[in-house]
């Protein structure tokens, strides 16, 4: 089997690769929604890969890897990985997660990530209102997560937060970072106990949290939600676009608090990892497996933080339904330190239409049953897909 023709096309927003071979087998994969300007770099992935085995999957990333860099330019060539495992599957006649060692569990553990409530204002019962709407939902999450702190927009509405300005800038993870005053450090814990009385000791919370936080603040805050049983504080430092790791600075808040401290998802590749873990600077990882390298990476870096003590729950919220699979197959495999993956969604809703092999409903009691069809398990219904196509991608079925 050769690798003939790599295809993208942008979708309701996401870049989606489509990658077809001389045997008839096709496979794809999408990067985040919020994410079209990538099609150019995963169209610079098609040359070198032309004339390869496309299930020869870690030979053909040694042709592309080196084009990828922390989030968000490793996700062109993580979406081209999934894509090739799709096809590796597809090939061998068996879901995705038997080539990447077999199941270690028959459903996957999730959160409400991408199912998250919009929020306006951003005072404690407002915060316990949200929850409450998740706690609520069919899905049975049995955890949640919110954003607060800088993971919100609780700067430009709390008079005072910090000791900086709240700038209105457009661009998507630009950090706004400063020293909290007292009052809005006060602001942000009487929101967690506001959650906490809502949800009790039946839904756990995990709090997005920055990036933007000092460390002083970041450990400051960590300290003072200890009482809750957090199930972690996330990106406090570091990261979203962030373009590097400090699992220094980080390091010095882990070992200094009971509550557990996540980072991870704008991190491309095993190796940068390594400072993290080995320096015991986290206690939960969270890769994205749309940004970190793909599937295989995020394996091989679940089983690393494993031998380290290091818990493990994936990133995902703006993935989609592709995404969402590629996660599914994944996390089915993951050694025992696997905790959770973040919900993506079918936005906008037709996304449901036109993806077939999903089951329905997706969610029961807060996990997905993994499924059995060969590749990823899921794909595009060219019929169905067509009328959302753009003039300049209407050849990407061909």
């Amino acid at each position: 089997m050769k690798i003939v023709d790599l295809k993208c096309a942008v979708i309701g927003g996401h870049p989606i690769v489509r990658i077809v071979t001389d045997e008839g087998i096709d496979g794809f994969g999408a990067a985040e929604y919020f994410k079209p300007y990538l099609k150019p770099f995963l169209m610079h992935m098609r040359e070198p890969l032309l004339g390869f085995d496309p299930t020869d999957v870690e030979r053909c990333m040694m042709e592309i890897r080196m084009r990828g860099a922390f989030k968000p330019y490793g996700a062109a060539v993580s979406v081209v990985e999934h894509a090739l495992w799709d096809i590796a599957g597809k090939a061998a006649g068996v879901p995705v997660y038997k080539l990447l060692g077999g199941k270690v569990r028959d459903r996957v553990r999730v959160y409400n990530g991408a199912l998250r409530e919009p929020m306006t204002r951003f005072e404690p019962e407002d915060f316990a209102d949200n929850v409450l709407k998740m706690k609520k939902r069919p899905e049975g999450f049995t955890f949640v997560k919110q954003g607060i702190a800088f993971h919100s927009e609780m700067r430009h509405h709390i008079p005072n937060f910090f000791y900086g300005d709240a700038t209105t800038r457009k661009a998507h993870a630009w950090v706004d970072r400063g020293m909290l005053t007292e009052r809005g450090l006060s602001h942000i814990v009487a929101c967690v106990d506001a959650m906490k009385e809502v949800l009790g000791d039946e839904v756990g919370l995990a709090l997005d949290c920055g990036p933007g936080m000092t460390m002083p603040d970041a450990l400051r805050f960590a300290r003072a939600v200890e009482p809750y049983n957090l199930m972690w504080l996330e990106d406090m430092i570091t990261g979203d676009y962030t373009p590097y790791v400090n699992a220094d600075v980080l390091r010095e808040v882990t070992q200094s608090t009971t509550t557990p401290i996540h980072t991870g998802e704008q991190i491309y590749l095993r190796q940068n990892f390594k400072h993290l873990f080995e320096t015991k600077a986290i206690r939960i990882v969270g890769p994205d497996p749309a940004d970190v390298g793909g599937i295989a990476e995020l394996k091989w870096i679940a089983e690393y933080a494993d031998l380290h003590g290091i818990m493990m729950a994936p990133h995902g919220t703006g993935n989609g339904l592709l995404g969402l699979a590629a996660l599914v197959q994944v996390c089915a495999a993951m050694p025992q330190n696997f905790i959770a993956f973040e919900l993506p969604a079918g936005k906008p809703e037709w996304w449901h239409d036109i993806v077939d092999g999903l089951p329905d409903p997706l969610v029961k009691d807060g996990h997905i049953t993994v499924w059995d069809t060969p590749g990823m398990g899921v794909s595009l219904n060219a019929e169905r897909t067509r009328p959302h196509l753009a003039e300049e991608d209407r050849d990407f079925f061909a």
